[in-house]
């Protein structure tokens, strides 16, 4: 496969379960290296780079959270240990988080357990975009980042995400279609390949491997209702 993401652009990355989405996320942050090809940043290949370099130009977060068992504050403080605390509480706000945080006893000083066991899997998500808001790296790249929330909530976090991310590049991987309505480029993989590329209307008048994805998502949310 090819493919080429501009800076500043929004690109979601969708297809069936194994077609290797979050493995694309994964190569483009070096989590391993490719066998063969490789992967470009700014025209130069992602192995030139120091591991601090390029992951200092990322931010990440994906569907499995990694929590200390410290303090919500300590927590989200590690995406950038000399942020400020109104920093802080602006980042934890863009990720619905801090009204949750300010109606605990102890608030931002509240201790999470071991890998966050005294937060729900919906809690452990938002912690984690807020890490991600207050990083501010030039790219962000989410692997299904709202899947543990409800639509309210996904749909207040998408509009923060408008709100402070316009200028960022952002990859998407996403199995609900709903929430990448307004991204600038929808890349359909199959078995590793790019099979179908376009924005959500192109894709949705084209009736091909996009268009009976989101009737599968619909479907799905009907049955979940």
């Amino acid at each position: 496969m090819t493919l080429t993401i501009h800076a500043g652009e929004k690109i979601a990355i969708v297809g069936k379960s194994g077609c290797g989405k979050s493995t694309l996320l994964k190569l483009i942050g070096r989590f391993y290296d490719p066998e063969k090809g490789e992967v470009l940043l700014d025209d130069v290949p992602v192995a030139n780079y120091s591991f601090a370099s390029l992951r200092n130009a990322l931010s990440l977060v994906f569907q499995d959270v990694y929590l200390f068992g410290s303090s919500i504050r300590e927590n989200i403080q590690f995406a950038r240990p000399d942020a400020t605390e109104e920093e802080i509480m602006e980042a934890a706000r863009g990720a619905q988080l801090h009204e949750m945080i300010m109606n605990l006893p102890e608030g931002y000083d509240t201790l999470v357990g071991e890998r966050g066991v005294k937060l729900s899997g919906g809690q452990k998500q938002r912690l984690s975009l807020a890490r991600m808001f207050l990083r501010k790296a030039p790219i962000v790249i989410l692997d299904e980042p709202t899947s543990a929330l409800d639509n309210v909530t996904e749909n207040l976090i998408l509009r923060s995400f408008q709100d402070t991310l316009k200028h960022v590049t952002i990859i998407t991987v996403a199995h609900r279609l709903s929430t990448i309505r307004d991204y600038d480029r929808i890349i359909v993989m199959d078995a590793g390949i790019v099979i179908e590329t376009g924005t959500y209307d192109e894709l949705m008048r084209r009736k091909g491997a996009f268009y009976r994805l989101a009737n599968e998502d619909v479907s799905q949310e009907v049955i979940h209702a």
